[in-house]
């Protein structure tokens, strides 16, 4: 296999843009930290052929331990989608200590409502089920030391004449907020003067370390159908920071596993040899469920049913929590909003990197600031790898070519090599925001429940309607001197604007993004079996029909 490196993607579950203590975070998490006083920080990170796959096809061995969630059936079950060895949590969020209530009725008298998901396992492709650690200890199952455990057992038994790909995505910090009590108390009392102090002190915390500018603004929080801190009673402040706390006591849980896996490589001199990026999935969940229309209610009387949200029980293995948008915008601040949003607070978030062999300037704790995202990881690693994508050089970016029996799109996203390893700037580039995507290279855009962005080089578009703290309209950014999103130059720069709103059409036809009115909340509908997907609730309960041990198709 020569000398091509060993590849480990780690991916936190809903951890905000300043929740690691190398970003301006209070939580402990020297592990982490570690990696970024040797690697290189990302301060404008954003979050086909299966990079799996590829990597597979030539000679990689391929290793997932963690949360999956892109799909049940056969052909999407991470065994099917190019890992050798997988051990995944299908859904996308389960009780963190592997247990369930016992449900009136059964399977089928579970709850249709967030959360509610079954701890629904593979080992490969059959069905596994962990032992529930009802007792809240560190010797039993939790999910961050379980998938650490396991994918630290894969290398041990991987054979060393292959380089690994190795996939950890966590389930931590999503909620259900859970933690072992000692990670949970050793927080306690920090957060006592509520969100509004947090964020200030994390944003001042990031100005120090020159994650953002000195003059960086802070837009105001929004309520989400919450009470403010202010108006909240003792008792309530007194819930609201206990389950921080414990938001808090998941991500130092999770530092401490990563912590095992970077002392393993290093054990097996395997450390210096491998590309280690550990990044977020999505800005931080902010989520008000209580106060969700149709959901909140139902929600509620299910968690008086069947769990104990006492105080002192917080966190525990049969608490149902989550912290809500103020302490969400606390972690995404200075960024406006939070996840499910188009605004830099639902899609800035951390990116650490650590691979000696990229160039000293971007070594030893270093900042870079150049705009990238999560596309970008396939090519970066298919490069360092010396590999080529199935469909490398398509000539229209909507053209296909085929792959493993079907057909594939070309990659998106940009390595970072020719920056990171040999100081070549992208065509175009007049500032180090844009020396991945340059003015030359085509615009990123997302797109969800009716909120969208565009981004290209320093500008960006955003379309969130009135109900979601948007204008309805489009507005235009300035990411270069207003990372928060507050002046919107959409009426003083009409031009602009218009060259933004052609390139969001082009993405469109490429990409067959569809843009229209927000998701309305409403009564569940029955989903079509010829869906694009399928029905995911039919599929979970299809696999807890399944035996342990056993496969879907064994039915």
């Amino acid at each position: 296999m020569g000398n091509r490196p060993n590849l480990l993607i780690i991916l936190a579950d809903d951890l905000g843009f300043s929740d690691i203590g190398s970003y301006g975070s209070e939580v402990e998490t020297p592990n982490l930290d570690r990696l970024a006083r040797e690697g290189i920080r990302f301060s404008d990170y954003h979050d086909v052929a299966a990079l799996p796959e590829v990597l597979q096809d030539h000679g990689y061995h391929t290793l997932l331990s963690g949360k999956w969630h892109l799909g049940y059936k056969d052909g999407f079950i991470p065994a099917h989608r190019g890992f050798d060895r997988s051990w995944a949590l299908m859904p996308g969020c389960s009780n963190h200590f592997g247990w369930e209530p016992a449900y009136e009725g059964g399977e089928a008298g579970r709850p249709k409502l967030p959360g509610h998901m079954p701890p629904l396992y593979l080992d490969g492709d059959r069905r596994h089920r962990p032992e529930p650690n009802t007792g809240n200890s560190s010797e039993g199952f939790y999910s961050s030391s379980y998938y650490v455990d396991n994918l630290i057992g894969y290398l041990q038994a991987r054979d060393t004449d292959q380089p690994f790909f190795a996939y950890l995505p966590f389930a931590a910090p999503h909620w259900p907020l859970q933690c072992l009590p000692e990670d949970r108390d050793r927080y306690k009392g920090r957060y006592d003067d509520g969100p509004y102090a947090l964020r200030q002190r994390r944003v001042q915390a990031m100005k120090d370390l020159g994650i953002v500018s000195k003059d960086v603004h802070v837009p105001e929080m929004v309520s989400a159908g919450t009470k403010d801190w202010d108006e909240m009673t003792p008792g309530e402040k007194k819930m609201s920071s206990r389950a921080m706390e414990v938001y808090a006591g998941m991500i130092h849980a999770m530092d401490r596993e990563i912590g095992k896996v970077v002392q393993h490589l290093e054990d097996i001199g395997e450390l210096d040899n491998t590309v280690v990026m550990f990044m977020s999935d999505n800005g931080a969940e902010g989520a008000a469920m209580e106060a969700t229309p149709v959901m909140g209610p139902n929600l509620l009387s299910a968690i008086d049913k069947y769990y104990d949200n006492s105080y002192e029980n917080l966190g525990n293995h049969n608490s149902f929590i989550w912290y809500g948008p103020k302490w969400a915008q606390a972690s995404t601040a200075p960024n406006r909003l939070m996840k499910c949003y188009s605004t830099e607070g639902g899609i800035r978030v951390p990116l650490v990197v650590r691979y000696p062999p990229f160039s000293t300037k971007y070594q030893g704790g270093s900042i870079c600031h150049a705009f990238a995202t999560c596309m970008d990881v396939m090519p970066t690693f298919l490069d360092l790898a010396g590999l080529s994508h199935p469909n490398p050089s398509p000539a229209r970016p909507s053209d296909k070519a085929p792959y493993r029996g079907r057909q594939v799109y070309a990659m998106r996203g940009k390595s970072w090599v020719p920056y990171l390893l040999d100081g070549k700037p992208a065509g175009g580039a007049v500032a180090e925001m844009q020396a991945i995507h340059g003015e030359n290279d085509r615009p990123v855009g997302w797109e969800m429940f009716g909120r969208a962005g565009l981004r290209h080089g320093r500008w960006k578009i955003v379309n969130q309607p009135v109900s979601d703290y948007g204008t309805g309209g489009w507005q235009l950014f300035d990411l270069q001197t207003d990372q928060s999103e507050m002046n919107d130059l959409a009426l003083s720069q009409p031009a602009k604007l218009q060259e933004m709103l052609r390139l969001w059409g082009e993405y469109q036809e490429e990409t067959g993004t569809v843009f229209g009115p927000p998701v309305q909340w409403g009564p569940r509908k029955p989903i079509p079996k010829d869906h694009i997907g399928g029905d995911p609730t039919d599929d979970q309960r299809a696999w807890m029909r399944v035996g342990i041990g056993e496969r879907l198709h064994d039915l």
